[in-house]
């Protein structure tokens, strides 16, 4: 059965760092692209971040380019953000998804990340 859970949000002042984590379950991550994609409050789906297949290049969306950093752990089966100098504007719901942008088969259940002093 395939499966992603996220886990790793939580409450942090602007400035401040998260990492959030993907555990994939009932495939191999690294023969999929995956993706990390957001709701604000309000607002539409953003996309942010993308892992691709095999080899894995990295691509981010310019609003958090230089801040936020996408990895993956193949012994895992683990996907990563590691978000840095967080603003409030960050502050969503982080969900892990599998497939090629946009064209999504799996989504996990969602982590709240909030940024506010």
């Amino acid at each position: 059965q395939v499966q992603l859970v996220e886990s790793g949000g939580g409450l942090v002042q602007p400035g401040g760092s998260l990492r959030l984590s993907c555990a994939a379950s009932g495939f191999t991550i690294n023969s999929y692209s995956m993706n990390w994609v957001r709701q604000a409050p309000g607002k539409g789906l953003e996309w942010v971040s993308s892992f691709s297949s095999g080899g894995g290049t990295t691509f981010y969306a310019d609003s958090v380019k230089g801040r936020f950093t996408i990895s993956r752990n193949n012994a895992q089966n683990t996907l990563y953000l590691q978000m840095n100098s967080l603003k409030p504007e960050d502050t969503a719901l982080y969900f892990c998804a599998r497939g090629n942008r946009w064209a999504f088969d799996r989504w996990g259940q969602g982590t709240q990340v909030t940024v506010s002093s």
